[in-house]
């Protein structure tokens, strides 16, 4: 933030009133006043005071003080005004509003995390992307990622704090707060990073959660874009990543966009065509008719990719045994699991039931 842009506003109230009025920094140096002769000094123990008292106003040291709200709920800015009486109060606080209003149009035209915030939640167009680029001397094209970490259980607000202090270069990688549970981080990546890098580096943002605050977090991760206009289709697709994971990965907690397979198809599939699809399916017997060990013995077949002999020493039974299962499953369903055509249509049938079941349609 630039003091200048705090400073051409306390100057200008100098004719509204005779007291003088100032912005300190969260350290509290005093970076604008309107008695320049006090730009420079340091008052800690008023930072102090602002900190503590969230956004309310706060006398220390024979000044009134009010925080200009920052990133992450913490003041970055106070303005301040000579005085502790009910004046200083009502100026200070209107003082406040002119400030963080230069603040705010400030960090809309200047900063470049709420520019790459803008970008993902598609509120800029893509031909003014290249121009605020070029005014933010953002570079534009090298290799980046999106991660989408989501906090499973009670949030915690501290979830962006440990972020920033995991990659504190505002300059190259971004923390962005999305909404209570979620936060994104868009990563610029060296070359030549592939998938099991970003994999990594989910890990080790799970595992310092973990360590930090004891939050179990479910992470997305985009595919790698080369250009930041790609930034908007990367954070989408993190998303997808964990709502499909969500329905078919549920043991999964780093679930990459890549890796989704056949369960991304499904999961935009209308359901209207999914229930279509079952019941051209299971013409003789409806899905539900199969009992969870008949299940749970499918999916073993499945697992040992449809290996009789596998299958049957990992459950602990004669081959026989299991083939005489398959058998009842032809009987049931009219599919042949032993024949690849019928497995993967089973397989698929399985995944779109999983849908429907996510989308609250049971039958």
């Amino acid at each position: 933030m630039s003091s200048r842009i705090f400073q051409s506003v306390v100057l200008q109230m100098k004719d509204c009133t005779e007291r003088p009025v100032g912005v300190i920094d969260d350290q509290g140096t005093i970076v604008a006043c309107n008695e320049l002769t006090c730009i420079g000094e340091k008052y800690p123990a008023a930072a102090a005071a602002v900190s503590s008292a969230q956004d309310s106003v706060v006398t220390c040291e024979g000044r009134t003080y009010k925080a200009l709200p920052g990133w992450n709920g913490q003041f970055d800015y106070a303005v301040f005004v000579n005085g502790e009486d009910e004046q200083a109060r009502v100026v200070c606080s209107m003082a406040a509003v002119a400030l963080n209003g230069a603040k705010t149009y400030y960090e809309e035209k200047h900063d470049k995390t709420t520019f790459v915030k803008s970008i993902i939640s598609d509120n800029i167009l893509l031909g003014d992307i290249y121009v605020r680029a070029k005014e933010l001397h953002f570079v534009s094209e090298v290799p980046r990622a999106v991660f989408l970490i989501r906090q499973m259980g009670a949030p915690d607000a501290s979830c962006l704090d440990v972020l920033q202090t995991l990659y504190p270069d505002k300059q190259v990688d971004f923390v962005l707060s999305i909404s209570e549970t979620d936060v994104a981080l868009v990563k610029q990546l060296s070359e030549g990073m592939d998938t099991k890098e970003l994999y990594k580096i989910a890990l080790n943002i799970q595992e310092t959660m973990t360590r930090e605050l004891g939050v179990r977090t479910v992470i997305g991760i985009g595919t790698i874009v080369g250009h930041v206009g790609d930034l908007a289709r990367a954070y989408k697709e993190a998303q997808v990543a964990i709502d499909v994971g969500k329905v078919f990965d549920t043991e999964k907690s780093v679930i990459n966009y890549e890796n989704l397979g056949i369960g991304r198809l499904i999961y935009q599939l209308p359901t209207t065509l999914c229930e279509m699809f079952l019941r051209e399916v299971f013409k003789k017997n409806p899905i539900d008719s199969l009992d969870q060990e008949t299940l749970f013995t499918i999916n073993k077949f499945f697992e040992n990719n449809l290996n009789v002999s596998e299958t049957a020493r990992k459950l602990f039974v004669h081959r026989n045994t299991l083939v005489y299962r398959l058998e009842k499953i032809k009987k049931l369903t009219g599919l042949d699991l032993r024949e690849f055509d019928d497995a993967i249509t089973f397989k698929v049938a399985l995944m779109v039931k999983k849908y429907l079941v996510s989308r609250g349609i049971d039958n």
